[in-house]
């Protein structure tokens, strides 16, 4: 069983706590999830676990067994990350993460809903140096990601930065449409695995794409099967 259906199967216990209209009405703001949607790649964390040859699966074990919680799981991680046997620094951090891809049809489709005076958002559990980067370069508004604090001198020193919970992105939802005055009824999602189905709940539109798993097609409402992000413009302009 993967980590998105072990995932899925701690869902079906938890109380639904949502919002579903009917109607959608027009879309005001669209949220993004980060990694596999606006970047192609799986996850940024793994990416700087591939880069130094780490693996964190024993963590993700004990995260989904709620045996750990998000910021003991952000530790955990950046203490795997040592050149020379210290913490590596914010910038070399960056320099790993900054050759990221971005997917395809992002610019064109950022562009087009901007252009639509349609406000974008990144709410992502993966990295704030990537987050910031990927919305520095579409023009994004906003981003919410997670990262780890600096000593000063520049070193990760394995504090957790949270600002989005991996199992509830749908209270960073809540507080931004909240801080936007956007009502949820006007607000599309779109992610890729089933840690974005709260997301898909509070939101009036879910959009799945290239989605990772059968969990996550059935708990949106349109599915993007092509890695292509302009796909998702008809869906949001109606």
């Amino acid at each position: 069983m993967d980590q998105d259906c072990r995932f899925y199967c701690y869902r079906k216990t938890r109380k639904p706590n949502y919002i579903k209209t009917t109607q959608i009405k027009k879309i005001e703001m669209v949220v993004f999830d980060m990694d596999g949607v606006l970047t192609d790649i799986k996850s940024s964390w793994k990416y700087v676990h591939d880069y130094y040859k780490t693996s964190n699966e024993r963590s993700v074990n004990e995260y989904l067994k709620g045996k750990i919680n998000d910021m003991e799981f952000i530790k955990r991680d950046a203490n795997l990350w040592k050149e020379n046997g210290k913490p590596i620094t914010k910038n070399k951090l960056e320099e790993i993460l900054f050759p990221v891809p971005l997917m395809k049809g992002a610019k064109e489709c950022i562009n087009n809903i901007k252009n639509s005076n349609i406000k974008t958002a990144i709410i992502s559990a993966g990295l704030n140096v990537l987050a910031e980067k990927v919305a520095k370069t579409l023009g994004i508004d906003f981003f919410y990601a997670n990262g780890v604090k600096t000593d000063k001198n520049g070193y990760l020193n394995g504090i957790g930065i949270l600002n989005v919970k991996l199992m509830y992105k749908d209270i960073a939802l809540r507080k931004l449409a909240e801080r936007l005055n956007i009502s949820l009824e006007k607000i599309a999602s779109v992610g890729n695995s089933c840690f974005d189905i709260p997301m898909f709940e509070v939101s009036a539109l879910g959009i799945a794409f290239n989605p990772e798993d059968e969990c996550t097609r059935e708990a949106a409402d349109v599915v993007i099967e092509t890695k292509d992000l302009r796909k998702i413009l008809p869906f949001i302009k109606k």
